[in-house]
């Protein structure tokens, strides 16, 4: 992976986060995707545990920092503050998963890549605890968060990995069946896969 790219799972979503609207990127390291979404105008918290790599966001306008140990505290981000998308690529910490789809608001997405199962026979990460099991990431949001998108597979690029991704929609039940947008009739609200 080239630093400092935005990985094509979330730039291929990002149409569906409210312009503007803040952003919260999980395990961020040196920010390739909260500088991508302040460069557009989203308000971004980066959290991460090393201080140094979110110390190189500290010049970025709109970007708001935050170093915490989110593997052995407490989760960092108040329980009232939610966001217009979460994202999170190349990190697994299971016991977060409700934390994050907590912080999704009405309306907002998840979005999810990182390493899966079977990784381990072609390079890192190889441990279990860093590998989604088939299906993990559908099993976490069911109930929670609407998949408008998911895939679990193998990818050639930016490197060869096994991997599994998915982007889901906290739904406003109240507006299922009355939103219109544009001249389309009312009905469920319609999300664009081709961005």
């Amino acid at each position: 992976m080239e630093a400092g790219i935005p990985s094509a799972w979330v730039t291929r979503w990002a149409h569906l986060v409210t312009p503007g609207a803040p952003v919260l990127d999980v395990a961020a390291g040196g920010g390739r995707h909260a500088r991508w979404f302040a460069a557009r105008g989203h308000a971004v918290l980066a959290v991460d545990r090393d201080a140094d790599a979110l110390e190189s966001m500290s010049a970025c306008e709109g970007i708001e920092t935050l170093a915490a140990d989110i593997e052995g505290a407490p989760w960092p981000v108040s329980a009232d503050r939610r966001f217009a998308a979460v994202v999170v690529t190349h990190y697994l910490h299971r016991p977060l998963f409700a934390h994050l789809i907590d912080s999704v608001a009405p309306g907002g997405i998840l979005i999810y890549e990182t390493f899966a199962v079977g990784n381990g026979t072609i390079g890192k990460p190889s441990n279990p605890a860093f590998l989604l099991e088939p299906g993990e990431l559908l099993e976490a949001v069911r109930g929670r968060l609407r998949v408008i998108a998911y895939e679990d597979g193998f990818v050639q690029t930016p490197r060869a990995a096994y991997v599994q991704r998915i982007c889901a929609v906290h739904e406003v039940e109240a507006a299922m069946d009355r939103l219109t947008i544009g001249n389309t009739p009312p009905g469920p609200p319609r999300y664009d896969l081709a961005g």
